[in-house]
């Protein structure tokens, strides 16, 4: 016997990037996978959500997630190299982005109304770029 879709919705997404896939009230649920704009030496900007906080949890593969001080512009850089299925809440307004290992599989859960209007972006410069490459080569040695 099925279980009606009024009761239980199922869903996934396997294929790359971001994509919401659940959409309730104040809060969206969605799945990051690996996809190439990604990769460390392709990442030319990092973003923030002036209105709300955001969670990832490494589902699988390897994920570092860059976190930028500063609050117009980006000061220091640092990589968090992610763990299997611990939370990692990103505070309002923290400069962010991230790399992905080709197998990974990143849940977010944000506010449902976190687009580009609330969440500036910000160029890296040629020096944060390499900044970059070499966080991910140091953490995934």
């Amino acid at each position: 016997m099925t279980i009606s879709k009024d009761l239980l919705e199922v869903k996934e997404y396997t294929s790359e990037g971001y994509k919401p896939v659940v959409d309730y009230d104040q809060w969206r649920v969605a799945v990051l996978n690996y996809c190439d704009e990604l990769l460390p030496e392709k990442i030319d900007k990092m973003q923030k959500h002036d209105q709300t906080d955001e969670v990832f949890v490494l589902l699988k593969g390897q994920c570092i997630l860059f976190i930028g001080e500063g609050e117009e512009d980006i000061a220091d850089i640092h990589g968090e190299d992610m763990e299997p299925f611990k939370l990692y809440n990103v505070k309002r307004s923290v400069w962010h982005t991230h790399t992905l290992s080709e197998d990974a599989m990143v849940l977010i859960v944000e506010n449902r109304d976190t687009n580009l209007d609330n969440s500036p972006e910000k160029d890296l410069n040629e020096d944060q770029r390499s900044q970059l490459v070499e966080l991910t080569q140091n953490l995934w040695k």
